[in-house]
């Protein structure tokens, strides 16, 4: 975690930063950011989950921040907003905000022949920049680091130890590439000839907009022959891989350990759960949502909220269901055959007499 600010910094000043409205003594000075249930007494807190309130009365923490309706659950110094977790989110960047890295190139990098580097660039240990690449101001190599030629970094980019910019791929500014990840590997392409594969060059790139975070040994491959493009504001979870020739639109966030196929075209606005799996050549509409561990077999052309799953159950009631969905294509067919036998009229009265 980034440092706490030493110094503190009073709640009146949070407000005014945050737009936030005061309530209470804004003199009250605070460090760090603490969770309800353990903060300490130079620490912030929030409420953002109606089913913490109970935590909030014993809450140890010098402020708070909270949604109007819950203002009056606490008599500590607070800061309300309508949208309580949002200000946590910009009270954290103020107080646990990263140390500034200083600028220059340590003696075991190496820069290939022709590559640009800002002079405000950091360059960590190991870390290698590949012929004719750019690297833009205050940009941040971690240590074994890897940028291959022809690539560009653009300004107030960070990445991480061990990542890994394959040649020609591009990253806007402002983005976070974390330890391990790798973007611009091969597709996954191959052709099947008398049983073997032969392998089909990717001579695509990876293009990523401006403030774009890669979390940590996600893979992003490069495209077939187009590019894979993220646009401005995705954000991708650990362990995520994003296949050949996708598109991710602006403001999307992926979880931990989605799987994306090829040439999968995701919407803007998009929120994808952890382990979804999304088959290749699909379209994916503006604004979806898609829950946990959903398999997505066909393209998703309305937004809305969609769940392909069975929840977590006891084994000898799953064995159950199991054999219930073995029986259903038998069932359905019985079902279609009764529905095309002729229907018997009732007799009418007097009918047979």
């Amino acid at each position: 975690m980034s440092p706490t600010l030493a110094s503190g910094i009073t709640l009146a000043d949070l407000a005014r930063r945050v737009a936030a409205r005061l309530d209470g003594d804004g003199s009250v000075v605070v460090r760090r950011i603490g969770a309800l249930d353990d903060a300490a007494s130079d620490s912030i807190t929030f409420l953002a989950d109606s089913r913490l309130r109970g935590q909030l009365a014993a809450t140890r923490a010098a402020a708070v921040i909270v949604a109007p309706a819950d203002a009056a659950l606490t008599g500590l110094p607070k800061l309300v907003h309508a949208r309580p977790y949002v200000v946590y989110a910009k009270v954290a960047a103020i107080l646990h905000a990263d140390v500034p890295v200083a600028a220059g190139i340590d003696a075991t990098a190496r820069i290939g022949d022709g590559a640009i580097v800002d002079a405000t660039a950091s360059i960590d240990a190991y870390a290698v920049v590949g012929a004719r690449a750019r690297v833009g101001a205050r940009v941040v190599l971690g240590p074994g680091a890897c940028i291959g030629d022809d690539a560009e970094i653009g300004d107030d980019t960070r990445i991480g130890p061990n990542a890994t910019i394959y040649a020609r791929c591009v990253l806007g500014p402002r983005c976070i590439v974390h330890a391990g990840a790798v973007i611009g590997a091969d597709g996954f392409g191959m052709a099947e000839e008398d049983g073997r594969w032969l392998k089909i060059p990717q001579i695509g790139r990876v293009l990523i907009g401006a403030d774009c975070e890669i979390g940590a040994n996600t893979t992003i491959d490069r495209g077939a022959i187009g590019d894979t493009v993220l646009e401005d504001d995705v954000k991708l979870d650990n362990q995520v891989q994003v296949g050949h020739n996708c598109r991710i639109g602006a403001h999307t966030a992926v979880a931990g350990c989605a799987g994306i196929a090829g040439s999968v075209s995701i919407g803007r606005n998009c929120k994808i759960g952890g382990a979804v799996g999304i088959i290749g050549h699909l379209t994916i509409a503006d604004g979806t949502v898609l829950s946990a561990a959903t398999s997505v077999m066909g393209s998703i052309r309305e937004p809305g909220v969609y769940t392909g799953m069975f929840p977590a159950m006891p084994h000898r009631d799953w064995r159950h269901v199991a054999s219930q969905l073995r029986r259903l294509r038998e069932l359905s067919e019985r079902i279609a055959a009764l529905e095309r036998e002729p229907r018997q009229r009732p007799a009418a009265d007097g009918d047979g007499a």
